[in-house]
């Protein structure tokens, strides 16, 4: 007889979420988490960034106001801005750990050990069940680069726990996670200098994505370099010294502050006892289709499993998993995933690049609509942007979007789900879209489509 039907190790969305679920089914579940309850997005990552990120925007609006008829001379409180930030994690925090009392998920404190089949051990105590579900997420990854090791290069970990006021810094990594920093930092003021070793910021994303970004950032006076595989970090008298090779010869950016913002490795620090291993791909744990690892009942989700390391992902992971041991019938798609990117403007896409389906030989229309003309945008003072539809030339059927303009992030989801139903631009203008609004610009984009297709 087990202890539990299910233990969930680690408390991120993909955790609580799943031990939510589990226990919405009638699964007698806990979940084990050494840290706090919401793990990496709600603690460390998804929601802090985003506090600040709220904060430096309103500093930045009321800096330019004028424009608006609006005038006042704005100052800001770092310190403050920081204790904003945690008041909003631990709001959020406090609402999780209520869901799962009243769920009545039994929460453990501690590092959990899976330390034979069917048990995880928390220090001394060893608990049962009959499935366990890994979900232990990720951490900051510290490449082999000399210097890293050095006092005042940072992880956006160390960053977003607080920090001295500093008046520059360089990032090095130009993707999702060095871009919102640097959106941060450049709004209140501070010289910011980005290094990024591929050809264009946001390299994961549709090409026009990082490549209008890079204006945008550059205009605002962040200083940008591509291409530039980083070699070494010296100190200064001054502060640090990024080392870098640009286009075969050597560079450097000195500021005060470094973040080390190049991504992030699977956590499996201390999950597995001496007898007991899994089997692996690289560092990631190896899992079926049904999330299932080597070891009999063990099942893993999120970054620590992952290719792809997002949030919501990790959720319809673990509900996913949870669906299966449940025996319960699974109908997401997860293979269609949307990304989010919190500069300003925002950024969001789901689905296939026209690059991807170039590769694919898959024949695409494109249907694109800048946001210059679109009424809401114009009123908000709104930065560039633009919205771009990929449809299938023969099927016409939606395959892919990518948006950039403010508050895109809200928008994406009616495109994934138009993905994930197959369905053409003519079914997703069948509905109207009010105005004046940011998302009206969509059905230009839709209309657009529909001419390329014929």
């Amino acid at each position: 007889m087990y202890d539990f039907d299910l233990i969930v190790v680690g408390g991120g969305p993909g955790g609580y979420e799943a031990a939510l679920y589990a226990a919405k089914l009638g699964l007698k579940t806990a979940l084990i988490e050494k840290d706090f309850v919401g793990g990496t997005c709600l603690n460390r990552g998804c929601i802090p960034t985003k506090a600040l990120l709220h904060a430096s925007s309103v500093y930045e609006e009321a800096k330019n106001g004028a424009a608006l008829g609006v005038t006042c001379e704005p100052t800001f409180d770092l310190s403050a801005i920081y204790a904003y930030k945690q008041q909003v994690v631990e709001k959020l925090r406090g609402g999780v750990e209520g869901l799962l009392k009243g769920a009545k998920v039994a929460v453990i404190k501690g590092l959990g050990t899976l330390t034979a089949p069917h048990t995880v051990t928390v220090g001394e105590t060893a608990y049962t069940a009959e499935h366990i579900l890994i979900a232990t997420g990720s951490v900051p990854a510290r490449p082999p680069i000399p210097g890293l090791d050095l006092e005042g290069v940072l992880t956006s970990d160390e960053l977003l726990s607080g920090v001295a006021p500093f008046k520059s810094i360089v990032i090095i990594g130009g993707g999702v996670i060095g871009m919102e920093f640097a959106t941060f930092f450049n709004d209140l003021g501070v010289d910011v200098t980005v290094v990024e070793g591929l050809d264009r910021l946001l390299p994961l994303l549709d090409k026009e994505l990082g490549q209008n970004l890079s204006m945008i950032m550059k205009k605002r006076g962040v200083k940008i370099a591509t291409g530039a595989m980083v070699k070494s970090v010296t100190k200064t008298e001054t502060g640090l010294s990024v080392n870098f090779e640009s286009k075969g010869a050597p560079a450097s950016a000195e500021a005060e502050v470094v973040l080390c913002a190049i991504g992030r490795r699977p956590c499996t620090d201390g999950l597995f006892g001496e007898d007991v291993s899994l089997e692996m791909e690289g560092r990631r744990i190896k899992v079926n289709e049904k999330f299932e690892t080597s070891m009999e009942g063990v099942y893993a989700i999120g970054d620590v499993s992952a290719k792809i390391q997002l949030a919501h992902v990790a959720t319809a992971q673990g509900l996913y998993a949870v669906n299966e041991i449940a025996g319960k019938t699974n109908g997401a798609d997860l293979s269609i995933v949307p990304s989010c990117v919190y500069t300003r403007p925002e950024i969001a896409s789901v689905g296939m690049t026209e690059q991807e389906a170039k590769d694919a030989e898959i024949p695409v229309k494109v249907g694109k609509v800048t946001m210059f003309s679109n009424g809401r945008t114009v009123i908000v003072n709104g930065d560039r942007g633009f919205m771009k539809v990929l449809a299938h030339a023969e099927t016409r059927k939606i395959l892919g979007v990518q948006m950039m303009g403010v508050n895109v992030s809200d928008m994406i989801g009616e495109l994934g789900l138009a993905i994930a139903n197959g369905l053409t631009p003519e079914d997703l203008l069948k509905a109207m879209r009010p105005h004046p609004t940011f998302e009206e610009a969509l059905t230009d984009a839709l209309r657009d489509l529909c001419a390329k297709l014929g």
